[in-house]
């Protein structure tokens, strides 16, 4: 919170000549596979209204924040102060279906203009909106993204049980970060694995030797339990 209030509380906000902050955004769950607590949601809301600035919500992976809290949207969003979402379907099973959420009846009125006003009317997107029916219906969309934090959880323990690879933290959402020396990741890669090098966050260098890179790994609704088996075997 020290953070963020130092970015938007600085003086020369004030200044009519300078640019100043139009909103706070967070991502839940964030790209390093960490989730935003909902107290923590509810104290950087605190600090957007207390500069008058709206807190965004980068849902892309929305549902996969939700089932590991074990809470509501509703807990999740407005309630905390969120003032506008971006509902992700995409990472989640759905093909380019996304929703813009806005808790302020008013600012809803008027999205739809802005929407037209800044081109970004997609003709016939009804075809691309209509996969959330089938993406709710029954919790299809909760059931997912728990199938795809679990088999995060199943290759987290696969990583932590082997020889030649470590976590670089706990997963709480469907990423795995880990730590694997470059010629083992080679090998991996070549036996069939998919995954990537990450850039390594700030003050992870002693975490780090040079033979090794930072790797991250990203399940899905799609990953079965015999894939991150049969990795888990490879890195035995």
């Amino acid at each position: 919170d020290w953070v963020i209030e130092t970015a938007i509380g600085r003086p020369q906000w004030t200044i009519s000549g300078a640019k100043r902050p139009m909103a706070v955004s967070i991502t839940q769950s964030t790209e390093v596979g960490t989730i935003y607590g909902l107290d923590e949601i509810e104290t950087i809301a605190a600090i957007a209204k207390r500069y008058s600035v709206p807190l965004h919500m980068d849902g892309a992976r929305f549902a996969n924040a939700l089932v590991a809290l074990d809470t509501s949207p509703a807990e999740m969003t407005w309630k905390r102060g969120v003032d506008i979402l971006s509902f992700g379907g995409t990472k989640n099973g759905c093909w380019c279906a996304e929703a813009i959420v806005l808790f302020d009846l008013d600012r809803a009125r008027e999205l739809a203009f802005l929407r037209k006003r800044a081109a970004q009317l997609f003709s016939k997107s009804r075809f691309v909106a209509a996969q959330f029916e089938a993406y709710f219906k029954d919790g299809l969309w909760l059931d997912t993204a728990r199938h795809a934090n679990a088999m995060a959880a199943r290759l987290a323990a696969a990583i932590e049980d082997s020889a030649t690879a470590k976590l670089a933290w706990l997963p709480q959402a469907n990423e795995v970060f880990a730590v694997i020396k470059k010629a083992e990741a080679e090998k991996l890669q070549a036996a069939g694995a998919a995954f990537y090098d990450w850039h390594k966050p700030h003050g992870f260098d002693g975490h780090i030797s040079e033979d090794e890179l930072l790797y991250r790994f990203v399940t899905s609704f799609a990953t079965t339990a015999d894939e991150v088996d049969r990795f888990g075997q490879l890195i035995a």
